[in-house]
């Protein structure tokens, strides 16, 4: 296929028409996130605790303390304070022209999930083979990584290398001693890179080598808040060159109650991408009716839903090494994401049943059925764990393979390879990933991690010229007895690139993005435009009837669910797609809070509707609060 790349002239020029677009005016109750409004709306009083977004953050604290408010945080990177007011005060708040967005203080939970018993154990020696880390000679040296969960116990397969440890769970962060009491992300942390010393190094983490840094915001039940999430971001983000942070890993989140445009927790992860770091986010567990099992989509969690994270999804490799028997597994959460359409997540690894080390902490003192019996010569406590985090952890060890192939690599005059940003790492992941049969890219995004694939194919750049060169590299990577093709394809926003050259890929990734660029808010190069972060036009999408995405997905009338219904806050279950803030009722698709396409058409709040009977329906539903 030839490369698909508009003139850079062409790119910044639409890039600066579009910032010059007008804003959509907002009422003030769209200011606040939809828990707050659902709060408002059932007449809930009393405090709450909210994160305010503000042009003015300080002239906002004024007031607010003048009024006897406390301030428990500030989030200056975010333009962003966290305190404590009385929900009679959320009105005024909103009416109030410096203030942008109003969100909940929301819960974040790890993302573990209960999984069967039927299904094989993975330790952390077979993870290594099957994603291919075992074969690449690397282990993530020096690459340091930021681990914002539980904390990290003080046991001898990761001891050594921790580096540095904060406590987030107070208003801003505090030196302290390693510790987890709830065990999550001790897991998360050998997963990345125990040493194995305790298991007479049979179960290594994929990258061995790393520098951990844990950033604590989770208690001893495994949840916390968000504003603990984002001050543990922004310090991660501002001491990146001090401690040494590469990627940031993070296998938790919320349910996504406001677009990524005001969401302060996904702000602050683009925040950090933009500075430098690699994020690696949970895609979250909610892929699966917990009543009747059936599938459903968009319920990838916040911040699985920033723009420019990449987020990952579980995948049950049956224990074993080939791929052929892969599957993501049916609690994986898939996409769109929710508001705002963006085809998450962007990849899946294995999460199944992974046998990692813990502590005598919460999961494994109250959890028998998750202990994992220490072989004999053994020390320490095992436990397994099935999830979208563990697939994050299994991603983030694999991240840092590459930035250690990266920093390793001379070209051929002997010059060190330019330095990979996240966009770029991001690409080589997906473009290497190897694609699950019969499995929509909504739940898989590009396919499972590759670590073989995604070394081969940092060492293969050439950086030396502009744009970069990709030496000549099969697009395939045997596992066990199966050849398996790599993905070839990127997404960027609401679409996926496919059949794209690696030249093409790794270019796009790095030239036409940037450091400035949110990943897939504004301009997918190629034969797609994304208009915004809602529409695309170009040669992928069909609008009517039914949606095409790519040539791999179709939406409307092809694809059946089950019955009508509205599952929790964000999910879909039933023969109708729940898409942004409406409803896709028959034939009609709502995108949005703005715009319809079908056979209605939305302006802003007023509707000018052929058949508003399924527009009242669907607010039966509660849709539309």
């Amino acid at each position: 296929m030839p490369e698909c790349r508009p003139p850079k002239l062409f790119v910044w020029s639409l890039l600066v028409a579009l910032l010059a677009l007008p804003s959509p005016a907002f009422s003030a109750k769209h200011k606040l996130d939809k828990a707050l409004q659902k709060a408002q709306a059932q007449g809930e009083s009393g405090p709450v605790r909210v994160i305010i977004t503000s042009t003015n953050p300080s002239a906002v604290r004024d007031k607010l303390t003048a009024k006897g408010k406390m301030i428990v945080a500030e989030h200056g990177t975010i333009n962003a304070i966290t305190t404590i007011v009385d929900s009679s005060d959320l009105k005024d708040l909103a009416n109030d022209p410096r203030v942008v967005s109003v969100s909940l203080d929301a819960v974040v939970r790890s993302h573990q999930s209960a999984s069967g018993n039927d299904d094989a154990l993975v330790g952390l020696d077979l993870v290594r083979s099957i994603v291919g880390a075992s074969s690449t000679g690397l282990t993530g040296n020096g690459v340091g990584v930021a681990i914002i969960d539980s904390g990290l116990a003080n046991i001898p397969d990761i001891r050594d290398q921790i580096v540095a440890f904060y406590d987030f769970r107070g208003a801003t962060g505090k030196t302290a001693a390693p510790n987890d009491e709830y065990g999550h992300g001790t897991h998360i942390a050998a997963t990345i890179g125990s040493s194995g010393e305790q298991n007479e190094y049979r179960f290594q983490g994929i990258a061995p080598n790393a520098r951990l840094i844990g950033l604590r915001v989770l208690g001893r039940e495994g949840t916390g808040l968000t504003s603990s999430v984002i001050n543990a971001i922004t310090f991660a983000t501002e001491q990146r060159a001090a401690l040494g942070i590469d990627i940031i890993n993070l296998s938790l989140g919320h349910p996504i109650y406001e677009s990524v445009a005001t969401d302060p927790l996904v702000q602050a992860v683009e925040r950090a991408v933009h500075a430098g770091i690699v994020v690696i986010v949970s895609s979250g567990n909610d892929g699966m009716n917990p009543l009747t099992g059936e599938p459903g989509y968009a319920g990838i969690s916040s911040p699985g839903n920033a723009p420019s994270a990449i987020t990952v999804g579980a995948t049950n490799t049956a224990g074993t090494v080939n791929r052929a028997d892969d599957a993501v597994a049916p609690y994986s959460s898939r996409g769109p994401s929710w508001l705002d359409g963006i085809a998450k997540p962007d990849l899946v690894a294995p999460g199944h049943r992974i046998v990692a080390d813990t502590d005598r902490s919460t999961l494994y003192n109250k959890y028998n059925e998750f202990r994992f019996a220490a072989l004999p010569g053994w020390s320490g406590q095992y436990i397994r764990l099935s999830g979208s985090s563990m697939a994050t952890a299994v991603a983030t060890g694999v991240a840092a393979l590459v930035i250690e192939a990266n920093r390793t690599a001379l070209q051929s005059d002997q010059t060190p390879m330019a330095p990979l940003n996240p966009y770029a790492i991001k690409a080589i992941l997906e473009y290497s990933a190897t694609p699950l049969a019969g499995v929509d890219v909504l739940t898989q995004g590009a396919g499972e991690i590759n670590a073989a694939g995604a070394v081969a194919l940092t060492r293969a750049l050439d950086t030396r010229s502009t744009p970069w060169l990709v030496a000549p590299l099969p697009l395939s990577t045997t596992f066990g007895s199966g050849d398996e093709a790599w993905s070839a394809s990127l997404l960027y926003g609401a679409v996926q690139l496919q059949n794209l050259t690696a030249d093409a890929a790794i270019d796009g990734a790095n030239i036409v993005w940037g450091d400035n660029i949110v990943w897939g808010s504004n301009i997918v190069w190629g034969d797609n435009i994304v208009w915004g972060d809602n529409i695309v036009w170009g040669d992928n999408i069909v609008w009517g009837e039914n949606i095409v995405w790519g040539e791999n997905i179709v939406w409307g009338e092809n694809i059946v669910w089950g019955e009508n219904i509205v599952w929790g806050e964000n999910i879909v279950w039933g023969n109708n797609i729940v898409w942004g803030n409406g409803i896709v009722w028959g034939e009609n698709i709502v995108w949005g809070e703005n715009i319809v396409w079908g056979d209605n058409i939305v302006r802003g709040d007023s509707l000018l509707m052929r058949d508003t009977a399924s527009v009242f329906a669907a607010c039966a539903l509660e849709a539309c609060q």
